[in-house]
């Protein structure tokens, strides 16, 4: 079956919808469940403290917001670190800029708040948004590509952790040449390795 851009921006803008509709109390309900599962995630994947830095995104429309578990996971160590995304050019990778609960923040061009300054990171583990997700690990993101061209153009590659809310599950994502499916999907219902088959 062919899927036309058309039909994946459709998708997309009825599963942001849905997101941001959510009544406020059922959001906390699913937020606090989602940060459960990563945390318990999270602490798997540092078993052989392999991950010391963290990319994450700041919350936009409606996404879980990540900052509560990120802040408390710096405090576990002193030698982690965590990084916001930040489009240096419209076609170009992103690059991850240094944060701390004490940041001075600005909105990018695109309003999403992003460290004034800051060192420039490699983030060993990326915690990645999704508008809707499958099984196999394939987002629907904003349509920008930039976590592919990211993805892409980091060696070595990161684990990558799709977040997002269980209303953004499909049965298929009709994946482009260019995109890159993730590792993890965690959600209000648990943490899921991507099904590769």
């Amino acid at each position: 079956m062919e899927f036309s851009p058309q039909d994946r921006q459709n998708q997309r803008q009825r599963l942001i919808a849905a997101r941001e509709a959510l009544p406020a109390e059922q959001r906390l309900l699913l937020e606090n469940a989602l940060l459960q599962n990563l945390q318990s995630l999270l602490e798997q994947l540092d078993a052989d403290h392999r991950h010391s830095t963290l990319g994450f995104c700041w919350p936009f429309r409606g996404e879980p917001d990540l900052r509560p578990l990120v802040t408390s996971w710096l405090s576990g160590e002193p030698q982690r670190a965590a990084a916001l995304p930040v489009v240096t050019a419209r076609d170009a990778p992103l690059a991850f800029r240094r944060w701390t609960p004490q940041s001075a923040m600005q909105a990018d061009r695109h309003g999403i708040p992003i460290p004034v300054s800051g060192d420039t990171l490699q983030a060993s583990l990326l915690l990645i948004p999704v508008n809707g997700f499958d099984a196999r690990g394939y987002r629907l993101g904003y349509g920008g590509g930039y976590f592919d061209r990211t993805l892409d153009s980091l060696n070595p590659p990161p684990v990558t952790v799709g977040i997002g809310f269980e209303l953004g599950r499909l049965p298929h994502i009709a994946e482009e040449a260019h995109d890159r499916p993730l590792d993890w999907i965690v959600t209000e219902a648990g943490a899921f390795r991507a099904q590769r088959s």
